[in-house]
């Protein structure tokens, strides 16, 4: 062999070329398996959930589940889902969609794309319809946990011999609940621009002018708020001192404004309000006319009511008194004007 001969080349390994495939197989063959093993246990869990309601006396039912969302989601798809409470407070909706991420698999957003009906103990069930109908849960660990409700161009309609609702529509109402320190829960509602039903008290009030409504509030003693029932879980919050410290609150109805930035309420064991609420009326006489009118307190009362609403009023035509809720009525100053409102039915 020559000075210029030079060694045969070396062949070279395929194991580079291989390689990053065989790490990209591996790994969706792992995350698929991950996703089967989340999407069993998103069964699993469900189905252990709606047994423990069943057992605690709710209704929970649905004609279809579908459970899809590889490979990043885990999508949840009900068709006719019902759920239904011992006490008689219900919701239905025709499709129910669920979905949570891989990487937060406890983080729920919910959605009604077909709109939902809500169903009253005693007035009847409510379809709800509208542009968007959208929620969003997590923390279920704690108490309460995170929970938000969103609705943007609502119609509210009563079904067939179901007792009226105050709301025919509204642009957007919202509703949040939230975990807080100190074992207290954070409670906020807010509803924009509604639409009174003429036919009811708001309708009468707001003379056919948009209806808004904020709360804002918190709650001690959320950990004791358990039970298998809406009534059940009221009276341990009530036993165990749990009250309702108003923040926030308003009614405005056209010209009409209730409103407070004090109070304290909790629930008797009559299943009725407790408590005070310090407030500003506008329009006082004329909201407690239409009260008379629909009969929710008798004339006698209205009358009075609105002579003290009167005598305290000042500039813009507002008047600052007191509402209490005790022994089961409803006093505005020194006028009782009716029975406290109803927190749950005794039986």
């Amino acid at each position: 062999m020559s000075l210029h001969d030079l060694p045969p080349p070396r062949k070279r390994s395929r194991l580079g070329l291989y390689l990053p495939f065989a790490i990209a197989l591996v790994v969706v063959i792992g995350w698929s398996v991950l996703w089967l093993w989340a999407r069993g246990e998103a069964r699993a869990r469900m189905d252990a959930s709606v047994a423990q309601l069943k057992a605690a006396g709710y209704d929970v039912s649905w004609k279809e589940r579908g459970i899809g969302g590889y490979p990043l989601r885990l999508n949840i798809t009900l068709t006719e889902a019902r759920v239904r409470e011992p006490s008689g407070w219900g919701l239905e909706a025709p499709v129910l969609e669920g979905q949570a991420y891989m990487h937060a698999p406890t983080h729920w957003m919910l959605a009604a794309p077909q709109g939902l009906t809500f169903v009253r103990p005693i007035g009847g069930p409510v379809v709800v319809k509208g542009e968007v109908i959208r929620a969003s849960l997590k923390d279920l660990d704690k108490r309460p946990p995170s929970f938000s409700l969103q609705g943007a161009k609502l119609i509210f309609q009563p079904t067939a011999g179901a007792q009226p609702f105050g709301l025919e529509a509204a642009e957007l109402v919202e509703l949040h609940l939230r975990p807080g320190p100190d074992d207290e829960g954070l409670l906020a509602a807010e509803v924009k621009n509604g639409k009174a039903r003429l036919s009811g008290l708001l309708g009468r009030i707001a003379a056919d002018k948009p209806v808004q409504i904020i709360w804002n509030s918190r709650l001690t003693k959320m950990s004791s708020f358990e039970g298998s029932d809406w009534p059940t879980a009221v009276r341990r919050w009530s036993d165990a001192g749990g009250q309702m410290r108003v923040v926030q609150a308003g009614v405005t109805a056209g010209d009409a404004l209730l409103g407070s930035n004090s109070g304290l309420l909790n629930v008797g064991t009559d299943g009725r309000l407790r408590g005070m609420l310090d407030v500003t009326l506008k329009q006082a006489p004329r909201a407690l006319g239409a009260m008379s009118q629909t009969g929710v307190i008798q004339p006698e009362a209205a009358g009075a009511a609105a002579a003290v609403a009167e005598a305290r009023e000042g500039a813009g035509d507002v008047a600052r008194v007191t509402i209490n809720f005790q022994a089961g009525q409803t006093t505005l100053g020194p006028v009782a004007v009716g029975p406290a409102p109803k927190v749950y039915e005794v039986r």
